[in-house]
C-alpha cells in the first residue's frame, strides 16, 4: 500500500491540448490517492486566472504552471505516525487503520481533528510558564504539523506570542538547552567551501522561501550566536499560517559564524562555534558563497529574508544583493511597511496627511532609519515633493542625542541622510520639547525610555498624540500600553511591538494596537511567491502598507485601533499579496504570466490549508 508525500505529487497531466485545459484527476490512475476532495478543487487550472490550482487542496498553486508528474511512497505502520507531514494521530478512521498497518498502534478511539484541537488548546492552557507552551507547540509541530498549523490559524491572537514574539526571545537565550531535533539547515564556518552540497542535504527541493539569521541582533537582546535559530524557525511558522506559504517550501538556516556573547562561549550547553565572530573579508567571502549557492540550488525566484542581523551587516548585505538576488529584510523593511501601515491608518484619527505631520524616533538603527526612509518615500510619492525635502519632516536621536548636522562626521553612513540642522540636543525629553512632533516612534531596544515626562510632554501639544513603542520582546519596550493611556490622560493613540492586555482608565477601556511585522512580511512573501517576482522593489512595500492600512474599518478606529485584529490575518495577507502582485506586475519584475485576473481570489487559492487528508 502506497501513501503519497503531498497530493502535488499526485498532479498527472494526462494531456493538455492549450493552456487553460483541466487537469485529469490522477486518483483514477494511481493506486493510491485522496478519498475525499473539496469540489471547487477538481479543475487543475484556477478559474479566476491563469495559475494552477492544486487538484487535491494542496498549497500549489504557489508552484509552478507546469509540473512534471512523479512519485514518492511514504511507509505505512509505524514510520507513518513518526511522520510529521502525513500523522494525523486519533485522527485516522477505520479504514485507514486496516489500509496501513495501523491496528494496535494506536488506542481504538477515533478522534476528528476538531476534537485533537479542542484537547490540545485545553492541555497547553494549563501551562503557566510561556516557555512550556512554547516547546510543546515545537513538539507538535514535529508530530502533527497539519494539526500544528490548524491551532495556529484558529486561534492566532492566543499563540502568536507563544510561537513567536515574545516568547521566542525567550526560548533563543535558553535554545542549547531546549534543542531536541533540527528544524533548519545550521551553516557554520566549518562548511566553507561546500555550503552548495550543505544546502542539498535538506530533504525538500522546491523550496521558495528561506528565512536566514547570524544571530548577532536578536530582537533587544543582542548576540544569541547559533541559539537564534529560534527566529527563522518561527518566522517560517508564521509564513504558513498567515501568509499560507506551505511549510515544505519553507526553509529556515543559520549561519554560524561565531558570537561575542561570552556567557555563551562558556556555557556548556551551547550548541554554535567556541569563537568570535568572523568579520571583514572573511564574512563577507562566507555569504557571498550562501547567497550564490542558494541562488544556484534553488533558482532565481527563491525569496531571501534577512533577519535579525547587525546594523552594521544589514544594511550592506540588503544594499550589495538587492540587485542580484530576491532578497528582504524584515528588520528594516518589513518594521518599516507595518508601521507607515499604522500611520497611513493613524489619519483617520489624527487628520491631515503625512506630510503634515512631525516624526521624532528614538532609535536609529536598522529598524528605525528603515521606517523613516520609508515614510519619506510615501509622503514624497503623495506630494510629488523630492525625498531629500520629506525628511527634513523626521528626526531622529540616537545614543547620543538629536542627530544633527554638526555630528555629520562622527555618523554612521545609514545616519547621515538624517542629520538635520538644529543645535545640539542630549536627551530624548530635551528633543521633543524642541521639535514637538505629533508622532514618537521608539525603535531603540531599551525598555522604559518613553518616561512620563516625555509621555506628557507629548500630550502638552498634541490633542492625540500618537505614540509607538515597538522593540521587542516586552521588557524592552520603550512604555507600556497602561504607561501611555495613563500618562496622556487617555488621549493617545499607542501601539506597540509586542503584545499588551486592554487598558482601562477613567471608565474607558482602550485596546492597544501592535505594530507587529506579523501583519505584512507573510503576504508580502505570499505576493512575490505567487507571481513569481525576481527582484524587491520598494514601491512594493509601499503597496503592502497601503493594503493593510485599507483593512482597519470604522469599528476598529472606535477603539482606538490604528491595525486590524489578528482573527482576519488570513484575510488581510491575501489582500497585501495582491497588492504586492499587482505592483510586481506593474514594474515588470514578475515573471508567472498571464497575471490572474483577480489577485485577491488567486491568493486566496494559494494559500496552504491545514486540513486533514483522507488516504486510501
Amino acid at each position: 500500500m502506497m501513501l503519497l508525500n503531498r497530493p502535488k505529487i499526485l498532479r498527472l497531466l494526462v494531456g493538455r491540448r492549450e493552456r487553460g485545459k483541466e487537469f485529469i484527476r490522477a486518483s483514477a490512475v494511481m493506486g493510491s490517492a485522496l478519498e475525499e476532495m473539496p469540489n471547487d478543487r477538481v479543475n487543475g487550472i484556477d478559474a479566476v486566472g491563469g495559475g494552477v490550482r492544486d487538484v487535491y487542496g494542496e498549497d500549489s498553486a504557489t508552484e509552478d504552471q507546469f509540473i512534471t508528474p512523479w512519485t514518492f511512497s511514504v511507509a505505512s505502520g509505524y514510520t507513518l505516525l513518526r511522520n510529521p507531514r502525513h500523522n494525523k494521530g486519533l485522527a485516522f478512521t477505520e479504514k485507514e487503520r486496516d489500509a496501513h498497518y495501523l491496528r494496535g498502534l494506536l488506542p481504538p478511539i477515533v478522534l476528528s481533528q476538531e476534537i485533537q484541537e479542542k484537547k490540545f488548546m485545553h492541555m497547553l492552557r494549563q501551562y503557566q510558564v510561556p516557555l512550556q507552551r512554547y516547546m510543546a507547540m515545537m513538539d507538535l509541530q514535529e508530530m502533527n504539523e497539519r494539526l500544528f498549523y490548524k491551532l495556529l490559524i484558529d486561534h492566532v491572537e492566543e499563540l502568536l506570542p507563544v510561537v513567536y514574539t515574545p516568547t521566542v526571545g525567550e526560548a533563543c537565550q535558553k535554545y542549547g538547552s531546549i534543542f531536541k531535533r533540527p528544524q533548519g539547515i545550521f551553516i557554520s564556518l566549518k562548511e566553507k567551501g561546500k555550503i552548495q552540497e550543505v544546502l542539498k542535504n535538506w530533504p525538500e527541493r522546491n523550496i521558495q522561501v528561506i528565512v536566514v539569521t547570524d544571530g548577532e541582533r536578536i530582537l533587544g537582546l543582542g548576540d544569541l550566536g547559533c541559539q537564534g535559530m529560534g527566529i527563522p524557525v518561527g518566522k517560517l511558522s508564521l509564513y504558513t499560517a498567515l501568509g499560507g506559504v506551505r511549510p515544505s517550501a519553507c526553509l529556515p538556516i543559520t549561519l554560524d559564524v561565531g558570537t561575542n556573547n561570552e556567557k555563551l562561549l562558556n556555557d556548556e550547553f551551547y550548541i554554535g562555534l567556541r569563537h568570535k565572530r568572523a568579520t571583514g573579508q572573511e564574512y563577507a567571502d562566507f555569504l557571498f558563497e550562501f547567497m550564490s549557492a542558494v541562488k544556484q540550488n534553488y533558482g532565481e525566484r527563491i525569496l531571501i529574508q534577512f533577519e535579525d542581523f547587525a546594523n552594521h551587516n544589514a544594511f550592506e548585505l540588503l544594499e550589495k544583493y538587492r540587485t542580484t538576488h530576491l532578497v528582504f529584510n524584515d528588520d528594516i523593511q518589513g518594521t518599516a511597511s507595518v508601521v507607515l501601515a499604522g500611520l497611513v491608518a493613524s489619519l483617520k484619527l489624527l487628520g491631515g496627511t503625512l506630510a503634515d505631520h512631525t516624526f521624532l524616533f528614538l532609535g536609529a538603527g536598522e529598524a528605525g532609519t528603515g521606517i523613516a526612509e520609508l515614510i519619506a518615500l510615501e509622503m514624497s510619492k503623495k506630494t510629488n515633493a523630492p525625498v531629500e525635502e520629506m525628511r527634513k519632516k523626521i528626526w531622529l536621536v540616537d545614543s547620543k542625542g538629536l542627530v544633527v548636522r554638526s555630528r555629520i562626521e562622527s555618523l554612521q553612513q545609514f545616519k547621515k541622510p538624517w542629520a538635520h540642522e538644529h543645535k545640539p540636543v542630549k536627551t530624548l525629553l530635551e528633543a521633543v520639547q524642541a521639535i514637538k512632533p505629533t508622532v514618537l516612534i521608539g525603535t531603540s531596544g531599551v525598555g522604559r525610555t518613553f518616561t512620563q515626562d516625555v509621555i506628557e510632554a507629548m500630550a502638552s501639544f498634541n490633542k492625540k498624540p500618537l505614540i509607538l513603542a515597538l522593540s521587542n520582546p516586552t521588557s524592552q519596550s520603550e512604555c507600556t500600553a497602561e504607561e501611555a493611556y495613563t500618562w496622556s490622560k487617555g488621549r493617545a493613540i499607542f501601539a506597540s511591538g509586542s503584545p499588551f492586555d486592554p487598558v482601562e482608565h477613567d471608565g474607558k477601556v482602550f485596546v492597544p494596537g501592535q505594530a507587529n511585522n506579523a501583519y505584512i512580511f507573510p503576504g508580502f512573501g505570499l505576493g512575490l511567491i505567487m507571481c513569481g517576482a525576481i527582484r524587491v522593489h520598494d514601491d512594493m512595500l509601499l503597496a503592502a502598507s497601503e493594503a493593510l492600512a485599507a483593512q482597519v474599518t470604522d469599528e476598529h478606529f472606535a477603539k482606538g485601533l490604528i491595525y486590524p485584529p489578528f482573527k482576519d490575518i488570513r484575510k488581510i495577507s491575501s489582500h497585501i499579496a495582491a497588492n504586492v502582485a499587482a505592483k510586481a506586475y506593474e514594474l515588470g519584475l514578475a515573471s508567472r504570466l498571464p497575471q490572474p485576473r483577480d489577485l485577491v481570489k488567486y491568493a486566496e487559492s494559494c494559500m496552504y490549508s491545514p486540513m486533514y487528508r483522507f488516504y486510501r
